[in-house]
């Protein structure tokens, strides 16, 4: 049974935070171009499962490739916290940064390898 739980975290800075309730039952392992360079690891969970409680300011936009997902960036520490998007079947999703959640420990997690490159 899924270990369902509230977390919060934020970047770097500590500009951006967010709350959010998910099992981290997957994270992704993902080999597109933009995780490989920078180390992402994400977990996907509903929009109405996250809430971004400061720093909305503080975030830069960054699209690439086909322009599908939105990943949003604090201006001031860099830190990629989340993206958004849309699932092949047309459902918003927010894909969160699992290194932005205080307290987990990325090594502690099973990843779930996804093929990112030929999306």
């Amino acid at each position: 049974m899924p270990d369902v739980k509230t977390y919060t975290g934020g970047c770097h800075c500590g500009q951006v935070r967010f709350a959010c309730t998910t099992d981290l039952a997957m994270v992704t392992a993902c080999n597109c171009s933009i995780c490989t360079k920078k180390g992402l690891h994400f977990t996907f969970l509903p929009p109405q499962s996250f809430q971004l409680r400061a720093g909305e300011d503080n975030l830069r936009e960054y699209l690439f490739n086909k322009h599908a997902i939105r990943h949003q960036l604090c201006i001031d520490c860099g830190v990629d916290v989340f993206a958004r998007g849309k699932k092949p079947d047309g459902t918003e999703v927010v894909a969160l940064n699992v290194s932005c959640i205080d307290g987990v420990e990325l090594s502690k997690l099973t990843l779930t390898p996804i093929d990112g490159r030929s999306f």
